[in-house]
């Protein structure tokens, strides 16, 4: 009996010592979450909060019923996710921060597809090293995004920045300065430089050009072209004319009664649309949305690289760019 008990004490005391170690993992463990992704009209997803903790990881089971989704985190670079309908694919999230993340649909499924969003609230204490954000330029300048800003000074030809590029040598030094290029329309801009260059129209419409062209990092082309092809063209269409798919029945933008309905995204491909709104100011339409027009809000989904990257793409559909190396 006495070796027994002795042995028993053994037992017990492996136990308590091993319970840390077996909570440790188990709580190491990802919580599995599953997710159903549908139409908008049917419920858009399962589940629009999900909560979680600081570098526990998060593993998404997500299958469809209807038709084809996809599920991505914004400002993020993982890759998307393709779910299908009967089917299951999963990803595991850790997050090392704590906040609210968006997780959205990239996949069109219908005219409110933009409505498939969902929230990831993480809790749990912050690192140190945590980012500090700045306002965007569009509230630092106090931009008034709704007041028309049509252009009334149009280029002869469609500016080239290539031809400005062969005479760098003699371009002004504020071309380079984002500052000054982001807050000013490509009307504006060509005004302030037309008085101090003694050139012709065009020229100093390839300045601007040029200078547009100098805001972007290496592959924003491509970046832009993505992200336009992948949330914007269904409404704005491919030429950027606002003929998009899910717009054509809607009624054109009219700003004497803006926010009474949705509306058609306007023209890109009229000069005197584009060229009178600032980078800043397109900047700022996709961050906060068209406010009554139906356009959705971007702000919590893009990058600030990829907010830039697809204001200067739009920019092309007047200009032609070219990506710096």
């Amino acid at each position: 009996m006495e070796k027994l008990a002795k042995i028993l004490v053994v037992v017990l005391i492996l136990l308590v010592a091993a319970v840390p170690l077996l909570g440790q993992q188990i709580t190491a463990q990802p919580e599995t979450i599953e997710l159903r992704a549908r139409m908008p009209e049917n419920g858009g997803w399962s589940q629009e909060f999900i909560y979680g903790l600081v570098n526990v990881p998060i593993k998404l089971r997500m299958t469809s019923d209807d038709v084809v989704h996809s599920f991505a985190l914004a400002q993020s670079s993982l890759p998307s996710v393709e779910i299908f309908p009967g089917k299951f694919s999963e990803t595991e999230l850790v997050f090392d921060q704590p906040g609210e993340y968006t997780f959205y649909c990239t996949r069109w499924c219908g005219a409110n597809h933009w409505r498939m969003r969902g929230t990831i609230v993480i809790e749990g204490p912050a690192s140190s090293d945590q980012p500090t954000s700045v306002p965007p330029l569009f509230l630092q300048l106090g931009l008034d995004l709704d007041a028309p800003h049509f252009a009334r000074v149009i280029p002869p030809n469609r500016p080239e920045s290539a031809r400005a590029s062969e005479r760098t040598n003699a371009l002004p030094d504020g071309l380079t300065d984002g500052g000054t290029v982001w807050s000013k329309s490509p009307e504006a801009l060509w005004k302030d430089l037309k008085a101090d260059e003694d050139l012709d129209d065009q020229s100093v419409w390839d300045m601007v050009a040029w200078g547009l062209n100098q805001q972007g990092s290496s592959g924003w082309m491509g970046q832009g072209r993505e992200l336009y092809t992948q949330n914007c063209l269904a409404c704005h269409g491919e030429s950027g004319r606002g003929d998009g798919v899910m717009v054509r029945d809607l009624p054109p933008m009219n700003h004497d009664k803006m926010g009474s309905e949705a509306t058609r995204p306007p023209d890109f491909s009229d000069p005197a649309v584009l060229l009178g709104a600032s980078p800043a100011l397109l900047e700022g339409k996709i961050i906060r949305g068209g406010m009554g027009t139906g356009m959705p809000y971007w702000g919590n989904i893009f990058t600030s690289e990829q907010i830039r990257s697809l204001v200067l793409y739009l920019y092309s559909f007047q200009m032609e760019l070219e990506e710096r190396p």
